[in-house]
């Protein structure tokens, strides 16, 4: 699989990562046996990227994914977790004393001395001009407990805010097809910047699978279920923010698109890895099959100038109106 430099932490990452918020089980239940399956399967396919935070599943997730690594003696994968979401979530809360606390809680359960790549997990939004809080990442750094630091951003003002910062390596965003919105200004800051753009929600959580229709439910613990509303967390994280109805008539027009041989999961993934300035996009996956189909994605053919067009087009006149002044 195509590796691509993950900004100027000159970390290589595949183009296709994996994220595991799911093996938190907040997806539904993911039994541990379908969990190491999963892992297994992405790298198998190629896949030397796993994201994880330390929310999912109360540390489950880093603790899965520490577990296969070790007990299959893997080096080669970049593990990036996240940092913040275990408090209250206000700017004075973002200490080096809570940074290191939790930072060494997912030492621990990684089973690792150093963390690669550390997020701030969508933090409120002064937290991103807060030099406190770059500095003390910057402590973490030098003392040998975190090699980077990057962000996750729920907004394109924080994401923009984040590139302007030397030490942010990375920064992590809903992109995909129902959410264009980075592309305007986030992406070419990245490149300019020397920022790696990890681009999550890729699939606008399931949506884009093509699978879903109007008679489709979701467990009670699974937030497509709970979130719809934005009643846990931001609405956005939940279908990117879509009206599930009209995410519906959005991928029936997109699934006409889909090259022959392909999903439209996997023409959303390349869809994705084509856009300058991607360094990964992070698909989840509940089982094996669905881990090597996403995989496989980077195996297709660039997109058209005309698919290009068109994506643009179906987001236009159903999605803008929407959320396009929105994140």
């Amino acid at each position: 699989m195509e590796q691509r430099t993950l900004g100027h932490s000159g970390l290589s990452v595949s183009v296709i990562g994996l994220g595991t918020w799911q093996l938190g089980s907040d997806w539904g239940d993911v039994s541990e046996q379908d969990a190491y399956a999963v892992l297994e399967a992405a790298y198998e396919e190629g896949i030397r990227f796993f994201d994880t935070a330390d929310v999912y599943g109360d540390g489950r997730s880093e603790r899965l994914i520490g577990n296969f690594l070790r007990s299959n003696s893997i080096t080669d994968v970049v593990v990036a977790t996240k940092a913040g979401r275990r408090v209250a979530q206000v700017p004075e809360n973002y200490t080096l004393a809570n940074l290191r606390k939790w930072t060494d809680r997912s030492r621990k359960n990684l089973g690792v001395d150093r963390l690669q790549l550390v997020q701030l997990h969508c933090p409120p939004s002064p937290v991103y001009e807060s030099e406190r809080v770059f500095d003390a990442l910057d402590v973490l750094v030098n003392e040998g407990l975190i090699e980077n630091y990057g962000v996750s951003v729920e907004k394109r003002s924080e994401a923009l805010a984040a590139i302007d910062r030397p030490g942010v390596t990375s920064v992590q965003i809903i992109l995909n097809m129902l959410r264009l919105g980075p592309l305007g200004e986030v992406l070419p800051a990245a490149v300019a910047a020397d920022v790696g753009i990890i681009a999550r929600v890729p699939l606008a959580s399931g949506l884009l699978s093509g699978r879903y229709d109007q008679t489709t439910t979701f467990a009670e613990n699974d937030h497509r279920n709970y979130n719809r509303k934005g009643e846990a967390f931001d609405v956005g994280e939940t279908f990117s923010g879509v009206d599930f109805n009209v995410g519906l008539e959005a991928v029936d027009r997109l699934s006409r698109l889909t090259p022959e041989g392909a999903t439209l999961a996997q023409f959303a993934l390349r869809w994705i890895i084509d856009q300058p300035g991607v360094s990964t996009v992070i698909p989840g996956a509940r089982n094996k099959k669905q881990a090597r189909l996403n995989a496989r994605a980077a195996d297709l053919d660039p997109l058209t100038e005309e698919q290009f067009e068109r994506v643009a087009q179906i987001y236009a006149d159903l999605i803008e109106p929407q959320v396009g002044d929105r994140w």
